[in-house]
C-alpha cells in the first residue's frame, strides 16, 4: 500500500518525500513573451476552489505530481515576462520528470502565432484576445485526468462540477503537508477504481457519470486506450477511439483531446457555455461561430479557452487565490454555501 494511501486510511496528511531523503531543486525556465502564468492557471483549474490546480496569493502556482516512488511538490513563479522559475521538492531521483511535466501543465512550449494573426482579424474577438494575451494551452498530466475532467464537467454548470470535482478528490487523495498548506495530487486510476458506488455517489457523481469513470478507467488499466495510442493518430481518429467508450460523446472527446493531448485543432461543438460565455463578449455574434472557428483553424481550440476567461473575468475569479481551506471539508463534502463561495 502507497504512504499516500496508507494515511487517507488513517486520516492524517503526509509529507512529500517521507520515505526518502527530501530534495529540492530550481530551474529557470524561459517562455516566449508574452507569458502569463495567471491567466494560463486560471483556465487550467476553472474555479479558484480547484484543490488539485492551486493558485497561492503571492501569484504562485502549486501542485502535487505522483511519480513512481513518493509524490513531490512543484511550484512555478513568473518573474518576467519572458522567464518562469520552477521549483520541485521530493524525491530528486524524480526532479527532472517533473520539470518536464509542468512544461506541459502550463504549455510553454506552445506556439500560437497562427491563432494571435487570425483572431486579429476579428474585431470582437481582437479585443478579448489582446485583453488574455499570454494565456498558453494547459494540459493535464495525464489522460485519466483530462478523462475524468471531462465526464464530470459533462452537462452540468461549472459552478457544480468544480464542487462535485472537489469532493471527488478529498474522498480520494490524502492531503500532504507543505508550506503552502494541504495540497491534494489527483486521484490514481486504482484509488477510484478501489472505491465503492456509495463514497463515489456522495461525491455528486451520477450513475452514469459513475459508470462512464469506470469503464475508461479499466480501458486504461488494461491498455485498451493510452495516450501513446491517441497521440498517433489525427484528432478525428481519436475522437473516434475515445467514443467507442459508451458514455463518452463528441463534446467530452473533443475537451479531452483539447485538455489531455492538446489538440488546438478541436473545439467542443454544441457547448450551451460557448453562447453563454459568447453573450459576455462585447459584439460577439453566436451565429457567426461557425465562420470564426473556420478562420482560426487548426487553432480554433484557444477560442474555448479565452471565452472561458471571459467567463472567469465576469465572476472576478481570473488569477485570484486558490481556496483551499481543507478543514472546512466534512467526509468529503462541502455545504451548498461553501462550494458557491
Amino acid at each position: 500500500m502507497a504512504a499516500g494511501e496508507r494515511a487517507h486510511r488513517v486520516g492524517r496528511a503526509v509529507k512529500p518525500g517521507a520515505a526518502s531523503a527530501v530534495s529540492r531543486s530550481r530551474r529557470d525556465c524561459p517562455v516566449a513573451a508574452p507569458y502569463r502564468l495567471d491567466l494560463t492557471v486560471s483556465v487550467l483549474r476553472r474555479l479558484s476552489t480547484n484543490l488539485v490546480d492551486v493558485l497561492t496569493p503571492d501569484g504562485q502556482y502549486a501542485r502535487v505530481m505522483r511519480g513512481p516512488r513518493q509524490p513531490v511538490v512543484a511550484r512555478v513563479s513568473q518573474v518576467g515576462p519572458q522567464k518562469l522559475i520552477m521549483t520541485i521538492e521530493g524525491d530528486k531521483t524524480e526532479h527532472g520528470a517533473a520539470f518536464k511535466r509542468m512544461r506541459r501543465i502550463l504549455g510553454v512550449d506552445c506556439d500560437l502565432s497562427h491563432f494571435d494573426v487570425a483572431a486579429a482579424r476579428i474585431p470582437w474577438l481582437r479585443v478579448l484576445a489582446a485583453r488574455m494575451r499570454g494565456v498558453r494551452p494547459p494540459r493535464y498530466p495525464t489522460l485519466w485526468e483530462a478523462c475524468v475532467n471531462a465526464i464530470v464537467f459533462q452537462q452540468i454548470s461549472l459552478r457544480a462540477a468544480s464542487a462535485i470535482m472537489r469532493r471527488f478528490v478529498v474522498a480520494l487523495s490524502a492531503p500532504l503537508d507543505t508550506a503552502d498548506g494541504p495540497l491534494y495530487a489527483f486521484p490514481t486510476v486504482a484509488a477510484m477504481q478501489g472505491a465503492g458506488d456509495d463514497a463515489l455517489r456522495a461525491a455528486g457523481l451520477s450513475r452514469g457519470k459513475l459508470a462512464t469513470l469506470r469503464r475508461v478507467g479499466e480501458a486504461l488499466a488494461s491498455g485498451a486506450i493510452d495516450e501513446a495510442m491517441l497521440e498517433a493518430r489525427a484528432s478525428p481518429a481519436a475522437a473516434a477511439v475515445l467514443r467507442g467508450i459508451k458514455g463518452i460523446g463528441p463534446w467530452t472527446a473533443a475537451v479531452i483531446l483539447l485538455r489531455g493531448l492538446g489538440r488546438l485543432d478541436v473545439f467542443p461543438a454544441h457547448d450551451t457555455s460557448v453562447l453563454r460565455n459568447l453573450a459576455l463578449v462585447p459584439r460577439s455574434a453566436p451565429t457567426e461561430i461557425g465562420r470564426v472557428l473556420r478562420a482560426l483553424s487548426p487553432q480554433q481550440g484557444m477560442l474555448y479557452y479565452l471565452l472561458l476567461l471571459a467567463r472567469l473575468e465576469h465572476r472576478g475569479d481570473v488569477g485570484r487565490a486558490s481556496v483551499t481551506t481543507p478543514g472546512a471539508i466534512v467526509h468529503g463534502r462541502r455545504t451548498a454555501r461553501q462550494e458557491v463561495e
